[in-house]
C-alpha cells in the first residue's frame, strides 16, 4: 500500500471519529418544547389600561386559553418551556403567565406578568375525611359480650 492510501485511510478514520463526536453530541443536546402562549411586551403596549375592554383585547392579542374560575374575572395566558433531555424526566425552564383583570364596566383594570420564579410550589394533597380512631377488634368482642344480660337468656 502506498503512502498515499494510508493517509487517505486515516483521514476517512479521523472523519468517522468526528461524526461519531458530533453525533453523541447532539443526542444529548435537549428538545426544547413550547407549551401556550403569552403576549410579548410589545403585544401588552398596545392594551390601554381603563380604556380597551374585552373585546378589543381579544382583537389585539387574542383570547386566553383559560378565563378565571368565576364568571367576569381576568383572563390568563400561560407559556411553559420544557426541555427533554434523554431518559430524565422533563424539566419546565421557563413560565410566563400574564394577567388581565377587569373591572365591572369590563375595561382592563390592571395587566401583570409573572414568570417562573414568581411562582411557589403547591402541594397538591387528597383530602379524605376521617371518622375518628376506629376500635379494634377484641374491644367489639368485649363490647358485644357485654351487652348481654340474664333477662335476654
Amino acid at each position: 500500500m502506498s503512502a498515499r492510501g494510508s493517509d487517505r485511510g486515516r483521514g476517512l478514520g479521523r472523519w468517522l471519529v468526528l461524526g461519531a463526536l458530533a453525533l453523541m453530541l447532539a443526542a444529548c443536546s435537549p428538545i426544547m418544547r413550547y407549551h401556550g402562549y403569552a403576549p410579548t411586551e410589545d403585544d401588552l403596549a398596545q392594551i390601554q389600561i381603563g380604556h380597551d375592554t374585552r373585546e378589543t383585547v381579544a382583537q389585539k392579542i387574542g383570547r386566553p386559553g383559560m378565563g378565571g374560575v368565576m364568571e367576569g374575572s381576568g383572563w390568563f395566558y400561560v407559556q411553559s418551556d420544557w426541555a427533554h433531555r434523554n431518559w430524565r424526566a422533563p424539566e419546565e425552564v421557563d413560565r410566563q403567565v400574564v394577567a388581565i383583570t377587569f373591572d365591572s364596566r369590563d375595561r382592563v383594570a390592571n395587566i401583570e406578568r409573572f414568570g417562573l420564579a414568581d411562582g411557589e410550589v403547591v402541594t397538591i394533597s387528597r383530602r379524605i375525611t376521617d371518622a375518628g380512631p376506629r376500635p379494634s377488634v377484641l374491644s367489639q368482642v368485649f363490647r358485644v359480650l357485654g351487652q348481654f344480660s340474664t333477662a335476654t337468656m
